[in-house]
């Protein structure tokens, strides 16, 4: 097997990271910023598209996909991504993220709302179980400080807004869609239904993770995989 093929976790990892950030910048020095202007909305949409990937290369982290057998690196990328997407801790996150594979769609699943299968009651549920003082607290240095070079509706409309409807965009493909009841024979034993096969759609709603099934079938499989065990 060739190096590039065993890095090529990293290559992939490093250049979601790279787009973000590379986007995230083009978008604040250049895009003009006027309600009549449709490339504004156009670059929310991929700002919002990266910010997912970026959440789901962290997760990818979590469970050691970047690159096989080597924790160090996995934890690397894994930790860079989370904090760059929104001051999340890596830690927690994959200490939860255990949680929900090992009892997924139950009371024990940090990711599950047993009370409401309401989408907004889950969906606020949900965030507040990953919500920190200390999230807040690193989130707001970081605006304050991008503020000294860049105007706030800027990183309003350019950073704040694509990571919010990015938390959407995962919750609905990665959680609410796959793991909302009723929970049938054919979800068992993940309690988890998957999408349609259609890979263009799959990666453009949710970087393949809406392939559900198959990713609790397969947490070893990295997201860029996924289409493959997909049957």
């Amino acid at each position: 097997m060739s190096d590039n093929y065993k890095n090529r976790g990293v290559i992939i990892a490093s250049l979601v990271v790279i787009l973000w950030i590379g986007h995230l910048l083009y978008g604040l020095l250049e895009v003009e910023i006027a309600a009549d202007n449709p490339w504004v909305y156009l670059h929310i949409l991929v700002q919002t598209h990266l910010f997912t990937g970026l959440f789901i290369t962290g997760h990818d982290g979590m469970h050691g996909t970047i690159k096989p057998h080597s924790p160090v690196i996995n934890k690397v990328f894994g930790t860079a991504a989370s904090f760059l997407y929104a001051g999340l801790s890596f830690t927690k996150l994959k200490k939860n993220h255990q949680k929900h594979h090992n009892h997924p769609g139950t009371p024990e699943d940090p990711d599950y709302c047993e009370r409401s299968q309401n989408f907004f009651v889950w969906y606020f549920t949900f965030m507040w179980r990953y919500l920190t003082i200390w999230q807040i607290l690193v989130m707001a240095v970081l605006f304050n400080v991008l503020g000294v070079w860049f105007s706030e509706s800027r990183l309003i409309l350019l950073w704040i807004v694509p990571a919010f409807l990015s938390t959407f965009q995962m919750f609905y493909f990665g959680v609410y869609a796959p793991h909302k009841q009723p929970h049938l024979n054919q979800m068992m034993p993940y309690r988890s239904r998957t999408m349609n096969k259609n890979h263009i759609w799959a990666f453009l709603s949710c970087w393949f993770f809406g392939y559900h099934y198959e990713h609790h079938q397969s947490p070893w499989t990295p997201w860029w995989k996924l289409h493959a065990v997909k049957k």
